[in-house]
């Protein structure tokens, strides 16, 4: 039987090389993505390309009622889910100090980034739990979070806190799911060239050349799809709850 992924967020950035790395890795895609395909016609063509049966669902995963049709599409054309990679996330719309942080973009951020990556997360399991094991494990969550989840950067706090929140999701689930046969990990990315990052080009250009990341280079999103494969496969059967720097060795305290 040939494995189901849904990748959240995975029309661009990110996503789409995890997707694309997936569907090289043997699986069925399923993406959810906010905007409507034709928009990401070649992106998504490039999934099917690497031998993947690929759904599409339109939604946003801070929306209940998308949550549970993208869940209720992906098991109704494929079968099951096997493995979930929580993606999609979003940053404020507007950087502001932590001290004119407006209720309004902490709901949007949190909104999206952690609960619905929390609401995703348990209806999936469920699903996983329901279920015949495939292979050695009954199912994988990865969680993509962020250097945020633990480094400060106080003009856009909502999305550290929210990064942080999708950090002991990680924990929690892996705690609860073990007893399942459903490992959990968590991938921590860096500075990645991405859609998200291209507003502050300038100031990571000048980081990377002042070497604060000792790999000095801009992270790939190929680097972070390269982790999410790993940790996919059968290689971490005695593994859960973790989490993988993909950041340049940025996380390492240096004098």
């Amino acid at each position: 039987m040939k494995k189901t992924a849904i990748v959240t967020g995975g029309s661009r950035g990110i996503g789409l090389a995890v997707a694309k790395q997936l569907a090289r890795d043997g699986y069925n895609i399923a993406v959810l993505a906010t905007r409507d395909p034709e928009i990401y016609r070649g992106h998504l063509r490039e999934i099917e390309t690497e031998g993947a049966q690929l759904l599409y669902v339109k939604g946003n995963i801070g929306v209940a009622a998308d949550r549970e049709r993208l869940l209720s599409e992906t098991v109704r054309t494929f079968g099951g889910v096997h493995l979930l990679v929580n993606n999609a996330g979003v940053g404020p719309k507007v950087r502001n100090d932590l001290l004119e942080m407006t209720e309004e973009s902490w709901d949007y951020v949190l909104g999206i980034n952690t609960k619905g990556t929390m609401f995703l997360t348990q209806a999936v399991a469920r699903q996983m739990i329901r279920q015949e094991p495939v292979g050695k494990k009954r199912g994988t969550i990865i969680n993509i979070s962020s250097c945020s989840a633990v480094v400060s950067s106080t003009n856009r706090g909502e999305y550290c806190v929210s990064k942080a929140g999708v950090s002991m999701l990680t924990t929690l689930f892996a705690d609860r799911l073990s007893r399942e046969g459903i490992l959990v990990h968590e991938v921590r990315p860096g500075v990645i060239d991405t859609d998200m990052t291209s507003a502050v080009r300038a100031k990571y250009d000048a980081l990377v050349e002042a070497g604060v990341f000792p790999i000095a280079r801009w992270g790939t999103p190929e680097d972070v799809a390269g982790a999410v494969s790993a940790l996919a496969g059968d290689q971490f059967l005695y593994t859960t709850g973790d989490y993988i720097d993909v950041d340049g060795g940025f996380h390492i305290q240096r004098l």
